[in-house]
C-alpha cells in the first residue's frame, strides 16, 4: 500500500449523476445476492425445492460470480469498460425475468449462475468506470465511499426489499424487481459514460489463461460450497478438488508462458493491490459472514417474520453506510494504515459486544451497541480497501486490479462461511434452541477474532515496513 499522510481537504467538487449510476450499478449486485434470503421458504414450497437441494438458489449465484470475477475484470480492459457495463446491465434484466417465470428448480438455479455471471462482469466493469473516471486522490476516494455505501447497505437492505416483496407480492417479485432497474442501468450507462475507444490490436485475450482461471477458482468456490454440507470425502468433493488444483495449476504454466496474460505478473509486485487483496479476502471470511448468522438469530432463535428481518437489518444498513464515507474523510485526517486499522478494531471490538448481546431472551435494542460499532467498522474497511486496491495501478490494468480483489473477497467469503458454519454446528450440535444459539455466539466470537487480528496483521506490516501507510 502506498503512503498515504494526512493532507488538507481540498475544495469539494460535485461528482456528477455518472457516479449515481454506478454506485446504483454496485447496489444491485448486492440486493441480488442478498435479496433472495428470506424468499427460499416460499421459494422452496412454490417450486418444490428439497430441502437439500434449495442452497442452489443463493450458492450457484455465490459459484459463478467468484469464478468469472478475473474473466469480467480483464474483459473491462480489453473490451471497454462501457461496453461490459451495458451488457452485464442488460444480462441481469434478462436472467431477471426468466427467474420470476420459472416453474422448475433447475430453471432458477440456471437463471441464478446467469445473475452470478453478470455479477462477475458488472462488479470490476463498474469499480474499474470508477477508478479511471475519477482521478487518485480525494475525488477518487469520495466516488468510492459512495459506491461503497451503496454496496454495502445493499446487502442489508435486500433482507428488507425481500421481505416486503415476498409478503406483499409473492417470491417472483424478489426477481421481477431487476428487470425495470437493470434495464434502466444499460441505457443509462451507454448514454452517460465515456465512449469505448477503438481496441488495442496490439493486446491479445487470454483465452487459456481465461478457460482455466475460471474453470479453477468455479471449482475451488463450489467445493467451499458443498463440501461443509455433504462431506470433504464424497467423490463430488475430491473430484472437484483435484480438477480445481490441477486447471489452477495449469493457469500459472500458461500465465508464465503468454505474450499478454490474463493476470499481468507485475500486479503482483505491486504491493499496496496484494495488501488490498488479503484485506478483501479477511473481509468476505468475518464481516462478510454476519448476516448470515444474523438472520439465523431473528428467524430461527426469535421467529422473526421476514419482513421483521429486513426490519432489523435496517439499522445495520445505515450504520455501514455512515461508514464508508466516515472511512473516506479519516483517510485525509489521518492517513490510509491508521484508517485501516481503526476500522477493523472497531469492527472487532463491535463483533465481541455483539456475541455478548445474543442471547434467547435477549432484545434488539441490547444488540445496537454491537452493531453500530461493527456497523462503522465495516463500512470504513469498505472504504479504504478498494482505495488502496485501485491506488497507483495504471488505468489500462485496473479491470483486473478490481477482478483480483474481489476474487479473494469471494472466495474469502466462501472459506470464512463454511468455516464458520462447521464450527457453529460442532458447538451448536442441534438444529434450534440453545444449540442453535452456542453455535451462533461461537461463529461471531470468531469472526471478532478474526478481525482483530487482521488489524494486528496490518501493525505488524507496519513495523516490518517501517513506513507510515499500508
Amino acid at each position: 500500500m502506498s503512503v498515504t499522510e494526512p493532507v488538507k481537504t481540498p475544495l469539494r467538487k460535485p461528482l456528477g449523476v455518472p457516479l449515481f449510476v454506478l454506485a446504483l450499478g454496485q447496489l444491485v449486485i448486492s440486493l441480488d445476492y442478498n435479496i433472495v434470503y428470506v424468499a427460499l421458504p416460499d421459494i422452496g414450497a412454490g417450486l418444490g425445492f428439497s430441502d437439500h437441494d434449495l442452497q442452489w438458489v443463493v450458492s450457484a449465484y455465490v459459484v459463478a460470480t467468484g469464478g468469472f470475477l478475473l474473466l469480467g475484470g480483464r474483459a473491462a480492459d480489453l473490451l471497454g469498460r462501457r461496453r461490459m457495463f451495458v451488457v452485464a446491465a442488460l444480462l441481469y434484466a434478462g436472467s431477471s425475468l426468466v427467474g420470476g417465470l420459472s416453474d422448475s428448480p433447475g430453471v432458477l438455479v440456471a437463471v441464478r449462475a446467469v445473475q452470478g455471471v453478470g455479477g462477475s462482469l458488472l462488479f470490476p466493469a463498474t469499480l474499474s468506470l470508477i477508478n479511471t473516471m475519477y482521478d487518485e486522490g480525494p475525488d477518487r476516494n469520495r466516488a468510492l465511499a459512495v459506491w461503497g455505501a451503496a454496496g454495502a447497505g445493499g446487502l442489508c437492505f435486500g433482507s428488507l426489499l425481500g421481505g416486503v416483496l415476498v409478503e406483499a407480492f409473492g417470491w417472483q417479485s424478489v426477481f421481477f424487481v431487476n428487470v425495470p432497474v437493470a434495464g434502466a442501468l444499460a441505457v443509462a450507462g451507454w448514454s452517460l459514460f465515456p465512449v469505448d475507444g477503438p481496441r488495442d490490436r496490439s493486446r491479445h485475450f487470454d483465452v487459456a489463461g481465461a478457460l482455466t482461471a475460471t474453470g479453477g477458482i468455479t471449482l475451488l468456490v463450489f467445493l467451499l460450497v458443498q463440501a461443509p454440507a455433504e462431506g470433504w470425502g464424497t467423490p463430488v468433493a475430491l473430484g472437484s478438488a483435484v480438477l480445481s488444483v490441477g486447471l489452477l495449476t495449469l493457469f500459472a504454466v500458461v500465465e508464465r508462458r503468454s505474450r499478454d496474460p490474463l493476470v499481468p505478473a507485475r500486479l503482483f509486485a505491486h504491493r499496496g493491490l496484494v495488501a488490498a487483496m488479503g484485506v478483501t479476502a479477511l473481509f468476505g471470511a468475518t464481516f462478510s459472514s454476519v448476516p448470515y448468522f444474523l438472520t439465523l438469530y431473528f428467524q430461527t432463535v426469535h421467529g422473526y417474520s421476514a419482513v421483521a428481518t429486513g426490519l432489523a437489518f435496517l439499522v445495520p444498513a445505515v450504520v455501514v453506510a455512515v461508514g464508508t464515507q466516515a472511512g473516506e474523510r479519516a483517510v485525509s485526517a489521518f492517513g490510509m494504515r491508521r484508517m485501516l486499522v481503526g476500522g477493523l478494531v472497531l469492527g472487532a471490538v463491535g463483533a465481541a459486544a455483539l456475541g455478548l448481546a445474543l442471547t434467547s431472551d435477549g432484545s434488539y435494542p441490547a444488540l445496537l451497541p454491537g452493531i453500530v460499532l461493527m456497523g462503522l467498522g465495516q463500512g470504513a474497511a469498505w472504504t479504504g480497501m478498494w482505495i488502496v486496491a485501485s491506488a497507483g495501478v495504471a488505468p489500462g490494468d485496473q479491470g483486473i486490479a478490481s477482478g483480483l480483489a474481489s476474487t479473494t473477497l469471494q472466495v474469502g467469503g466462501a472459506v470464512g462461511l463454511a468455516v464458520l458454519v462447521a464450527l457453529a454446528g460442532g458447538v451448536g450440535q442441534s438444529g434450534s434452541g440453545p444449540g442453535l444459539l452456542d453455535g451462533i455466539r461461537t461463529a461471531v466470537f470468531v469472526i471478532a477474532g478474526g478481525i482483530g487480528c487482521g488489524a494486528l496483521a496490518l501493525l505488524a506490516l507496519r513495523r516490518t515496513t517501517g513506513t507510515s501507510g499500508p
